[in-house]
């Protein structure tokens, strides 16, 4: 453990003092240790609480003990902004964490992530919807981020990891201390095949105001959110207004006007969100911002091939091909091109391995690069 990481430790640990603050005092001052030695009349004098600049000064020592006897265990992490591994998404908003504490593997926080949310008393119906989504959009290179809550929130992990892909949950707690508790088991499976995470330091407990803060997390990460069944009062719907201040595409599943659990996606959808009945309906609005998300990093995306070689009509017919089944009529009318242009390119990318169609004559895209 470097003087940095232990001065972000008190940093993280200043009562009175936020992520915004912390991260205009590394960019004024430079550095976490720098910070640490400037003088009480300075600190105080850029409008900093007197109980943080007092902690400063007098860190509890046992609570940065505790962290540091965390982060010895195998599989814990300590990332800040300055990490290589800090997801690239959450850098941009304006109140990103200064630090994250992480157990699992790092290099999924890479990853192009699409978070999941919703009730934590779905109807049946809500459940199969999380897990059906979270399945799907694994297979096509995305990372599920939610928060480890009951509900929709344990369904879009389950989901994720029983059809072989990554997942990430965001705790509002320490990351010693999993919440709810019945998820530990849950949170032990992520950790390898994703990742659990929190910007809290260790022993915080999952105090109410902690979630809120958690929520800016999963939307801030993710390409976009899915809303899958939230009342309109909810933690869900927070996670959503995170996202449309943050940037990021919003999604919501419809449901039956007599279910009160769908209000939420529904008023979701009439101040703009995407309404969504397929994972198709997801990788259409997203299939463009996968690349510059990965440009840069070592994650490995699944979701579009390089498509050089390929001349223009090939790549535009290219692009209206997903990861669902999708019939030659249907293309032949999101592209524009003509039936028998259409017949001959599908030949074409088949041969290359690009496409495969099944017995219906219907075609999806596969994962073959091609250079």
């Amino acid at each position: 453990m470097d003087d940095m990481q232990r001065s972000l430790l008190v940093l993280a640990r200043a009562p009175g003092l936020g992520p915004s603050h912390i991260n205009k005092l590394i960019e004024l001052y430079g550095s976490p240790e720098n910070i640490l030695a400037a003088l009480e009349p300075e600190l105080k004098a850029l409008g900093i609480p007197d109980r943080s600049v007092c902690y400063l000064k007098e860190p509890e020592v046992k609570d940065i003990e505790q962290d540091l006897r965390w982060l010895e265990q195998p599989g814990h992490f300590l990332v800040s902004q300055a990490d290589a591994c800090y997801p690239p998404l959450l850098k941009e908003i304006s109140d990103a964490p200064p630090v994250l504490f992480v157990s699992g593997d790092r290099d999924v926080l890479l990853r192009p992530q699409i978070a999941i949310v919703g009730s934590r008393n779905p109807s049946h119906m809500g459940r199969q919807t999380a897990r059906s989504f979270a399945g799907h959009l694994v297979n096509t290179g995305l990372t599920i981020t939610s928060g480890l809550a009951l509900g929709i929130d344990y369904c879009a992990h389950k989901g994720a990891l029983d059809a072989g892909g990554h997942t990430i949950a965001v705790l509002g707690s320490g990351p010693d201390k999993v919440y709810p508790a019945r998820h530990k088991s849950l949170a032990n499976e992520i950790q390898v095949q994703g990742a659990v995470i929190s910007e809290f330091a260790t022993g915080m407990p999952p105090k109410p105001e902690n979630f809120p803060r958690r929520n800016r997390i999963i939307s801030g990460m993710s390409l976009g959110v899915i809303i899958v069944e939230a009342a309109v009062k909810s933690g869900s719907l927070i996670t959503a207004r995170h996202a449309i201040e943050q940037g990021r595409e919003v999604f919501a599943v419809p449901g039956s006007i007599y279910n009160p659990l769908a209000r939420g996606s529904h008023y979701m959808i009439k101040q703009g969100a995407k309404l969504i009945e397929s994972n198709e309906d997801v990788l259409e609005e997203l299939k463009y911002r996968f690349d510059p998300v990965l440009t840069g990093n070592s994650a490995e995306s699944t979701w579009h091939a390089p498509i050089s070689g390929l001349d223009p009509d090939s790549k535009l017919l290219l692009e209206c091909i997903g990861y669902e089944p999708i019939s030659p009529d249907r293309l032949i009318e999101l592209s524009g091109l003509t039936a028998d242009a259409v017949s001959s390119m599908l030949s074409q990318l088949e041969v290359k391995g690009v496409v495969k169609s099944d017995p219906c004559g219907l075609y999806t895209r596969t994962n073959q690069r091609l250079f």
